[in-house]
């Protein structure tokens, strides 16, 4: 029995950015007795389906946006007598559809570092259950990855995880119902015992693929403070105690090494952490800014945030303790009007972010939106006698530009105006001013051709283009891509 650990994509450039965690993860967790798996990320190469022999395990994980092909994948798979199972947030989300859409034998919900290797005994005895329940295992519990299965020259950079969990409750945001609001760290010694590794391995570049690597705000320990019950704060101030220990462990590894998190603005008011950030080679971190105006944050439950030229201010801090943000904004907001375009490229380029993207509000499952705009569809539209209330079962080409009626937008209106905000932010002028974040010349060619890549792969092949620019932006991508890996990696050492 061979095991096949597939992460399913439409389209593959033949070299990735990041390395995706979970192939790694769970050929950490599946046992000796069946041999090192054969790991398949589609945004490579296209998995090869002759590999797949009767009495074989296909596992795959999906989330909603690679629903569609993971279920193509599990029919060819079940078709030629192989046992298939599926995990990942959409299949957590809607196992049923699983078994009817990709012809799953078994769901894993929640998480799989421990339950898998249950699986695989029950699929080698051939009788696997319906569905296993994963649940949120201790941080202390969470594997590392096979790093030694990575084919060779294939990423940009690698990935580790510190932690699971966000405590915020964002409405088009699915990680705080499904991975929990409790934070689920791993140990100081595993996180960086696997990040040596990494580096051993040429990988001077790692994400941190943490749902939010800051998450004790001060806000939370304020609003502990007022319990008369002190368990919660001293179960906070013990969070953030380790946040500081894993950092002052991560300040001792090598200075070629740069990592990059996901954070929320709130970190903005703490000064200690952003220094510590530094200090532990985190020069960049997602964070979600998602609105440029008050109205638009409180429709989506995010009114922590600031807005205007506050929003500005708060985001040039980041900078200033050497910290550079990529910061994600959500176009389609009810509450956006033509001119909110326009104000959101003029404060990414004020408030001098190193990269930024810019999204369309897309009602995905597991979240309020979705819930929402699910309730509301009461006699849903169709395509190809698909509802759009299951628009992932669709293929790519015939899924709607946007899901939810605007009140003052046309969806022509929404696309062509985010693409040109894309534009003008990713235009070269604006990125080589940006590029003075990094001294060298080396450095400088890094940055742009990193910039103009990003661009490439999540503006011009995203929701917001016509498939026209989506098929000319696979082509450059892949072009850009291998060349552009060379500036992130060392040589191994034998």
């Amino acid at each position: 029995m061979r095991v096949h650990l597939v992460n399913p994509s439409d389209i593959s450039f033949g070299t990735a950015v990041i390395t995706p965690r979970w192939l790694y993860v769970l050929a950490s967790a599946t046992p000796a007795e069946y041999g090192d798996p054969h790991l398949v990320d589609e945004t490579l190469e296209q998995f090869d389906l002759d590999s797949i022999a009767k009495g074989d395990v296909v596992g795959l994980g999906i989330h909603t946006a690679n629903a569609y092909r993971g279920y193509q994948i599990g029919r060819a798979a079940r078709e030629r007598g192989a046992w298939v199972v599926y995990g990942g947030i959409h299949s957590s989300l809607y196992p049923a559809e699983a078994r009817e859409h990709g012809a799953a034998h078994a769901v894993v919900k929640g998480d799989g570092d421990l339950i898998w290797s249950r699986v695989l005994a029950d699929c080698a005895a051939g009788r696997p259950n319906d569905v296993y329940e994963g649940g949120r295992i201790d941080g202390r519990s969470f594997f590392g990855g096979r790093w030694d299965l990575l084919p060779p020259d294939s990423y940009m950079w690698a990935s580790v995880q510190t932690v699971r969990g966000c405590p915020k409750h964002c409405s088009f945001c699915s990680v705080w119902r499904t991975d929990g609001q409790q934070a689920r760290m791993r140990t100081v010694e595993d996180v960086v015992g696997e990040i040596r590794e990494l580096r051993s391995r040429g990988f001077r570049f790692i994400l941190l693929a943490d749902d939010n690597f800051y998450p004790v705000a001060f806000a939370d320990l304020a609003m502990a403070r007022r319990r008369l019950d002190p368990t919660a704060l001293r179960e906070l101030e013990a969070v953030r105690r380790e946040r500081f220990e894993l950092m002052e462990r991560m300040a001792d590894l090598p200075d070629d090494m740069t990592f990059f998190t996901q954070i929320t603005m709130e970190a903005a008011e703490d000064p200690a952490f952003l220094d510590a950030m530094r200090k532990a080679h985190i020069k960049g971190a997602l964070v979600g800014v998602e609105s440029v105006t008050k109205e638009g944050l409180k429709s989506i439950y995010k009114d922590f945030n600031l807005a205007g030229e506050e929003l500005a201010k708060q985001l040039q801090i980041f900078r200033t303790h050497g910290v550079h943000i990529l910061a994600s904004f959500i176009f389609g907001l009810p509450t956006d009007t033509r001119e909110t375009f326009d104000a959101t490229a003029q404060l990414a380029l004020a408030a001098d972010v190193a990269f930024a993207q810019f999204v369309l509000l897309t009602p995905f499952p597991g979240t309020v939106d979705f819930e929402r705009w699910e309730k509301s569809q009461t006699d849903p539209q169709k395509v190809d006698d698909v509802p759009l209330t299951r628009h992932w079962l669709l293929p790519s080409p015939k899924r709607p530009k946007i899901y939810m009626p605007h009140p003052q937008l046309t969806p022509e209106d929404i696309r062509r105006h985010t693409q040109e905000v894309w534009d003008t932010f990713y235009s070269l002028p604006n990125i080589w001013r940006r590029a003075r974040i990094v001294k060298s010349m080396k450095a400088r060619v890094a940055f742009v051709l990193m910039s103009k890549l990003y661009r490439q792969m999540y503006a011009n092949t995203g929701i917001a283009t016509d498939s026209a620019r989506r098929e000319r932006a696979n082509r450059m991508a892949r072009l850009m891509a291998r060349p552009a890996r060379r500036l992130f990696v060392s040589p191994v050492k034998a």
